[in-house]
């Protein structure tokens, strides 16, 4: 601001919001890209998987070339371990050491803060399945189906993977959530039919763990990407309800402190 003598003044005042939460955004990101565990779960883990069970034969997945099978329930490990697991442990940390209770009283909005942080877990998850879909098809990979029901399989699995994250993030302590975090990946690694397929674990095993959001992502990814199938609204159904219940479970016992 320009005062009548001709010198400028300061114009205290926050930014316009929109701003401010692509700030936010943008530092979210690049502390995320920056930490070399987080690359480690969210990046270098996802590809060597892919790579390794597309490459060598250990796992039975069925007709066709494995990396059919596997693309799809990588690309469903990329989701959750960006949204879920790598989102949790940071958040957790964040609040441990205080991070969240000084932002918490900036200018930005509670609401604002985790809108940031929900757009740095979609542009992360962006330059995951570029580098997923790439090397995939490098391995030999064939996608079919509709984009549009790719698109909205992978928003709601990131609704309610974020959810689950920030719920775990906000009400325990940071190690109890590092920990829990680590072994719900591996655990939904496992059961999740994301390398393994669910029929492997009989008919009861399968209709339990098939009500799993990795299990509901990884599946109706499967169906449209391997089999060309419509809009898979079972497994839409299934992401929509852990989105509402995670998130709103995240916005009611979520502490800040």
């Amino acid at each position: 601001m320009t005062t009548a003598s001709g010198t400028y003044a300061p114009k205290p005042g926050a930014a316009p919001l929109p701003r401010m939460i692509a700030a936010q955004a943008a530092l979210e990101t690049k502390m995320l890209l920056r930490n070399g565990e987080q690359l480690l779960l969210t990046v270098v883990i996802p590809t060597l998987l892919l790579v390794l069970f597309s490459s060598v034969d250990i796992v039975d997945t069925g007709r066709g070339k494995a990396v059919d099978f596997l693309a799809p329930g990588i690309l469903a490990l990329a989701v959750m371990s960006t949204a879920f697991t790598g989102q949790a442990i940071a958040t957790g940390f964040e609040r441990r050491y205080g991070v969240l209770k000084r932002l918490a009283a900036s200018p930005l909005p509670r609401w604002a803060l985790m809108t940031a942080k929900t757009a740095s877990v979609l542009v992360t998850e962006v330059l995951q399945v570029i580098l997923l879909t790439v090397i995939a098809l490098a391995l030999g990979w064939s996608p079919h189906g509709d984009p549009a029901a790719v698109l909205l399989l992978l928003v709601l699995g990131t609704a309610a993977f974020s959810g689950l994250g920030l719920l775990m993030a906000g009400t325990l302590k940071a190690e109890a959530t590092l920990a829990a975090a680590n072994l719900v990946f591996l655990l939904l690694l496992v059961g999740g039919g994301v390398i393994v397929p669910l029929d492997k674990f009989g008919s009861a095993g399968q209709h339990v763990l098939g009500l799993l959001p990795i299990s509901a992502l990884s599946d109706g990814l499967r169906d449209v990407l391997q089999h060309g199938a419509g809009m898979p609204w079972g497994d839409l159904g299934i992401l929509a309800v852990w989105a509402v219940v995670g998130l709103a479970a995240a916005g009611k016992f979520f502490r800040w402190e």
